[in-house]
């Protein structure tokens, strides 16, 4: 028992070191599209977000809401306004599309203060591709 003991004591320092290693220092950029009301996809969304950040802590986040995603960023319908408050405040940005906005009568009014809104949300996240942006599709 004793030398299992002394295994894991000389172990652990090696696995937190491990750890540490994987965390990616590297600066990515990631766009993610979401076009689901689905609230699930929109709890999913907040937890990937975390994990990217998690796992590469100097990725910049975009996250461009048009279709029927722009519930996403509706306050009176999204139950993920904490969430976006809280991702907010690391540096995500979230758009949301006028184009949307125009079709569904939403009124700049109507959506979290965190976001910011472009012309036309597909062009945002071509012109982010453009630039060299990773994209993700929001959903599972």
């Amino acid at each position: 028992m004793k030398h299992l003991l002394f295994f894991f004591a000389l172990a652990l320092p090696l696995f937190a070191t491990a750890q540490n290693q994987s965390v990616d220092k590297k600066k990515h950029k990631v766009v993610f599209q979401l076009t689901s009301s689905d609230t699930l996809v929109h709890k999913a969304l907040i937890k990937q977000i975390r994990n990217v950040q998690a796992a590469a802590p100097n990725t910049k986040i975009e996250v461009v809401c048009h279709n029927n995603g722009i519930t996403f960023l509706q306050t009176a319908v999204s139950k993920q306004t904490a969430g976006i408050q809280e991702l907010k405040k690391t540096g995500v940005d979230f758009v949301a599309c006028e184009n949307t906005m125009r079709e569904r009568k939403i009124a700049r009014e109507e959506l979290a203060a965190e976001c910011r809104t472009v012309p036309a949300g597909l062009l945002e996240i071509i012109d982010k591709q453009e630039k060299g942006w990773a994209y993700v599709k929001a959903g599972f």
